[in-house]
């Protein structure tokens, strides 16, 4: 008798969950949907409110992602320990990290020239405490989603192992759906935090009032507090950034803390010398048709009008900055009528647009932030790879011109860019460098009006000499790092790697041991799936970003997405009953296969809607295979709550093995897939022993007092 036969009654009748009636709040079901909707409605909070108000921390976004991972199994470990708190600790964790986060200003600190941290200065006298406050703040982060997941592992084991993964699935889905919406709505922390407030109240309901509930009440509300910023600051949320605005001589703005750009007039002596270069190189010369990609506050479109440009398409990734400059800038451009304010991702724009530009500019498009916690992408990583200069180069019209400039701080990325642009255009760039007393800037311009010097000076303004003639790996799709020098891991990627590593190893011994749990019961099998799904889900994010834009949009969309796509793999599991699981591992390695043999960049069709569907089915074909084989194989599990708490942690794992594509690339991700897939097969066959085990001797030995009544289907 195998366990697919033995439980294949039991999952015929099954039924995904849907939301119950008010008078079954207290109940197990609602009770583990609202704290997996929590689980994932703070992880985002977190990820979202820390690298926004630490500058540090918001470039190893991830790290905090692997964190709310260890955390969440780490929670689940725990919380096999009958003393073990239910969330009485977590309110007050919160209110620590919140306190420590608004009372903490740490700029970031830059010791090698191989990584730029791109738009941050290069030397600062204050104390070097990074390396502190990182390990710090992932601590905080895992002790944190450990005391509000305590709950969840007596929840995973209340129900059939498939219909409890799946009210957690869809809980999940409620949390990144709640997230995303209050994302949409650019609302403020101070929002958040009362939604949490609510998710919080909701799943207590049922389990008593006392003094404990009072406490961790009045804790909820001075984070509300404290939450709400400083006063006296103009602050804004878009769906990127925390967005202060100073006043001044001229108004300014800072994201995340950094000083992003400021909102001059074109009168102005001060203006940097990069927004009229083009001008300088070429007297007399207009552009009629322009296109500007980071059109930001509206400085370079205040500039193209005030020379003669007919037709602006201003392309600006963030709505409220954008906002900002419509409200604001003395000069008014986008109010003018030949100005087209337009929100997207630069890239996805030029895959869009048909009509060609007399001048292309790259208007220092530095967005100081990660697309996703799961990939080490910024928001312009697509725009600065060959690729995208190819792009341009095709948008551009007979006598056209292409402009980039920026505050370059190393003369290595100068020479990068020179050598890409030579690539992309076939002759050799206009450079003009100048020492602007906060690093040196920059303009590099080619394109057939350049190529037609034929190598000699530009008309008007001189042109400098490459500072570096190094030979660096260009920027690619594949590999989209423009700011690390060449392919490596960095030390200090190396060594918080390794401390997270460490930590990761003292939680989940120390919980082990305090649950009393053998370590037999720790699941290699789930373990691997874990760190193979985190990869695959790093690599749809990615693939999906240069398809459809790096917005953040199309960031949730990808990984509400993958959730529905567990979900659907749950419901598969339930009605089928597979007897050689092998056939859908092998399914799974060709799907792999073949999104090794179709990059992404051989997506790039058109129309639209026919890309999407080529792309969704080759990016998510090996997600959702990934998904049966995770829901077959949990089925069969004999401890629910364990299965889980492995995966979790091997996702952790994941988040650290994906920064191997700093030095391989994300295409080469799929063959380190393959390898884990043919591991978790191998260790598979022992899933299914130590479950058949089980349930045969529960059927021998019979039940030894009245079973529980089971809760009722909802639905």
């Amino acid at each position: 008798m195998t366990v697919a036969r033995a439980t294949s009654r039991l999952s015929h009748s099954l039924e995904l969950p849907v939301l119950p009636s008010i008078a079954a709040l207290g109940g197990p079901t609602v009770r583990l949907f609202l704290t997996s909707a929590t689980l994932l409605f703070v992880e985002l909070l977190l990820i979202r409110w820390i690298p926004a108000n630490v500058t540090y921390v918001g470039f190893f976004r991830n790290f905090l992602l692997m964190a709310s991972f260890l955390g969440i199994g780490a929670g689940i470990l725990y919380g096999r320990d009958p003393k073990a708190a239910r969330l009485s600790l977590f309110p007050l964790l919160l209110f620590a990290i919140v306190g420590l986060t608004t009372s903490t200003s740490i700029d970031l600190q830059l010791h090698s020239s191989d990584e730029i941290f791109f738009g941050l200065g290069d030397s600062n006298t204050a104390a070097d405490v990074n390396f502190i406050v990182l390990p710090l703040f992932v601590m905080l982060t895992t002790i944190t989603m450990a005391a509000l997941a305590t709950p969840l592992g007596p929840l995973l084991t209340s129900a059939a192992p498939l219909r409890v993964y799946a009210i957690d699935i869809v809980g999940s889905m409620t949390g990144v759906a709640l997230f995303t919406l209050l994302s949409a709505l650019q609302t403020p922390p101070s929002v958040w935090f009362v939604v949490l407030a609510v998710l919080l109240g909701l799943s207590r309901l049922g389990t008593g009032v006392n003094m404990g509930a009072l406490v961790n009440g009045a804790l909820i509300v001075g984070t509300i507090l404290v939450s709400t910023g400083t006063a006296g600051v103009t602050t804004f949320w878009s769906p990127y950034y925390r967005i202060t605005l100073h006043e001044g001589v001229a108004r300014s703005i800072s994201v995340n803390g950094i000083p992003h750009q400021s909102m001059r007039s074109m009168d102005d002596p001060r203006i940097d010398p990069f927004y009229d270069q083009v001008y300088r190189w070429f007297p007399g010369r207009t552009f009629d048709n322009v296109l500007i990609v980071g059109a930001g506050s509206g400085n370079d479109t205040a500039m193209a009008l005030r020379r003669g440009a007919k037709s602006i398409d201003a392309v600006e990734i963030d709505p409220k900055i954008q906002q900002i400059g419509i409200d604001l800038h003395p000069n008014r451009p986008y109010d003018d009528p030949r100005v087209h304010p337009i929100v997207n991702d630069g890239r996805a724009f030029l895959r869009s647009a048909t009509g060609q530009y007399d001048l292309v500019v790259f208007a220092l498009p530095d967005s100081l932030t990660l697309v996703s916690t799961s990939a080490n992408l910024r928001l312009e990583s697509f725009l600065f790879t060959t690729e995208a200069f190819n792009s341009v180069r095709d948008h551009l019209a007979p006598g056209g011109v292409f402009v980039m400039y920026n505050y370059y701080r190393q003369p290595w990325l100068v020479g990068k860019l020179d050598s890409m642009l030579e690539t992309a255009f076939g002759h050799k760039p206009l450079l003009r460098t100048y020492d602007l007393g906060v690093g040196s800037g920059a303009t590099l311009a080619a394109g057939p009006l350049v190529a037609a010097l034929d190598g000699g000076a530009p008309p008007g303004d001189r042109a400098d000499a490459m500072p570096s003639d190094e030979i660096l790996r260009p920027a690619t799709d594949d590999w989209p790092f423009l700011y690390l020098k060449a392919p490596s891991l960095p030390a200090h990627y190396l060594f918080a790697l390794a401390v997270i590593l460490a930590w990761a190893a003292v939680v989940v011994l120390r919980g082990a041991s305090r649950a009393r749990i053998p370590i037999r019961r720790f699941s290699p099998h789930f373990f691997v799936l874990g760190i193979a799904f985190l990869l695959l889900e790093t690599r749809s994010l990615v693939t999906f970003s240069l398809l459809f834009g790096s917005t953040w949009l199309v960031n949730a969309l990808v990984f509400f997405a993958i959730l529905g796509s567990v979900l659907l793999a749950i419901g598969i599991s339930a009605r089928v009953t597979l007897t050689r699981p092998r056939l859908l591992y092998a399914a799974l390695l060709v799907a792999i296969g073949v999104a090794w043999l179709l990059p992404p960049g051989n997506l790039l069709i058109e129309p639209a809607w026919l890309r999407y569907l080529v792309a969704a089915t080759v990016a998510f074909a090996p997600v959702f295979l990934g998904n049966l084989v995770f829901s077959f194989s949990f089925r069969d599990t004999a401890s629910a709550d364990m299965a889980f708490a492995s995966n979790l942690l091997g996702a952790m794992v994941g988040g650290a093995v994906e920064y191997l594509a700093l030095v391989s690339g994300y295409q080469a991700l799929l063959v380190v897939l393959g390898g884990l897939y043919l591991l978790a097969w191998v260790l598979a066959s022992r899933v299914r022993l130590l479950a058949d085990r089980d349930l045969m001797s529960a059927l021998d030995a019979g039940p030894k007092q009245p079973a529980p009544t089971p809760e009722p289907a909802a639905g």
